[in-house]
């Protein structure tokens, strides 16, 4: 009797995404693979999702790494049978003389991630370590806590790569990730289909660096996170938007959308490329729950473990670029929004005080908008609110 042939399809991951991208097998053709067990990793405009196994059986892959398909397309085959899935720690004898020799150098590459913290090793990031024979040593975790992730490994076994084909030039090709597209073709659509203008403004943070000098330490005793300088922006910004919704509002077609929740979305740089998780309702929460929210989300942008929702629904972005040294830029708008505050490095400046020169640890801010639904006097009225909350970390208690 034929064993019959289960035809998998790219699955809809998403309301907007209409293709993906195959970035790993986890799996080789002719793999006996396991209901449910995952089998490949797919990148789509906005997030990276797991392939699993829709049966048990032996697997024909129809599409290789790097290849864009779209939702829907053929992208693998499970043979369903009754097929003996091998034990990898298996040591019986084989006949078999190329298995015994391409199970040797597993043990080589298991030891040597035993040799070392394997339990600071995401899962996918293993499993490339011991596909590929790469040294763990040679690789500097970026992940939460030098943790090693995927694209750590990756990003290694492409230059070792890149290495062996260097062409005479001196020049190397890498295809561009669908992440990467999506975000070149959308900075380009917002140049040209937005009237984009940044307003600039500096903000003395010695009140906040003294508060959070003073309580820190008691605060996170209480709460378990560090009192960080983004919940103080999320809150100034969450009442500035309030004052003047335009900031927080949106063009659909031939209306203006004005939004009564603050969906803060916050730009988080990531291996594959920038991603704006989403603080939903963040007018509501406090500092704590705010600091805990940005490091449950960044934690996940770069584990690449983001949903497609975590992504949806902002109506105003802040980006800190002051975290790369940054001193000033002009943040590029997050569409479909109308403004996105970017904020700066720390630098002590000499500044004028009752007409005296002080020394201050001071930060510029710039409010990129869209002219075309903000105007001059709320974008300017918008940043200076912003200036006077941060200066006065009391009028964010008291909201006032």
């Amino acid at each position: 009797m034929k064993n019959e042939i289960i035809k998998m399809m790219v699955p809809a991951v998403g309301e907007s995404i209409n293709e993906v991208t195959i970035s790993l097998w986890l799996k080789k053709d002719g793999d006996v693979v396991e209901l449910d067990e995952v089998i490949a990793e797919i990148d789509s405009d906005k997030a990276t999702f797991d392939l699993t196994a829709e049966s048990t059986g032996k697997l024909e892959i129809k599409a290789q790494e790097g290849d864009t398909l779209e939702i829907g397309a053929h992208i693998c085959s499970i043979e369903e049978g009754d097929f003996e899935i091998k034990d990898k720690n298996d040591s019986g004898e084989t006949d078999d003389i190329n298995q015994k020799d391409e199970k040797q150098p597993e043990v080589i590459k298991e030891e040597n991630i035993e040799s070392d913290n394997s339990s600071n090793i995401t899962p996918v990031a293993k499993k490339i370590i011991e596909d590929k024979g790469i040294n763990i040593k040679n690789i500097s975790g970026s992940g939460i806590g030098g943790k090693i992730i995927k694209e750590d490994v990756l990003n290694l076994n492409q230059e070792s790569v890149d290495e062996k084909t260097e062409s005479p030039s001196g020049q190397n090709r890498v295809k561009m990730t669908q992440l990467r597209k999506t975000i070149a073709k959308r900075l380009v659509s917002v140049k040209n289909e937005t009237a984009m203008l940044t307003t600039f403004n500096e903000v003395d943070m010695s009140s906040i660096m003294e508060l959070r000098s003073k309580y820190k330490e008691s605060f996170k005793e209480k709460y378990g996170v560090n009192l960080g300088f983004m919940s103080f922006f999320t809150k100034a910004c969450c009442i500035a938007l309030k004052e003047w919704p335009a900031v927080n509002a949106m063009i659909d077609g031939d209306e203006i959308v004005y939004n009564d929740n603050c969906n803060i979305s916050i730009a988080v740089s990531t291996p594959k490329g920038l991603v704006v998780p989403v603080i939903r309702r963040a007018e509501t929460m406090g500092f704590d729950n705010i600091e805990s929210e940005v490091i449950r989300l960044a934690t996940k942008a770069r584990d690449g473990k983001l949903s497609i929702d975590e992504m949806q629904g902002g109506t105003f972005t802040i980006t800190n670029g002051g975290i790369f040294g940054s001193m000033l830029s002009t943040p590029i708008i997050n569409a479909p929004q109308s403004a996105i505050l970017g904020m700066h490095n720390i630098i002590k400046r000499g500044i004028v005080v009752n007409d005296e020169l002080v020394v201050r640890p001071m930060m510029y801010i710039a409010l990129s908008y869209d002219h075309r639904i903000i105007d001059g006097r709320e974008s300017v009225s918008f940043l200076v609110r912003v200036k006077e909350l941060l200066e006065d970390p009391s009028r964010l208690i008291l909201e006032i």
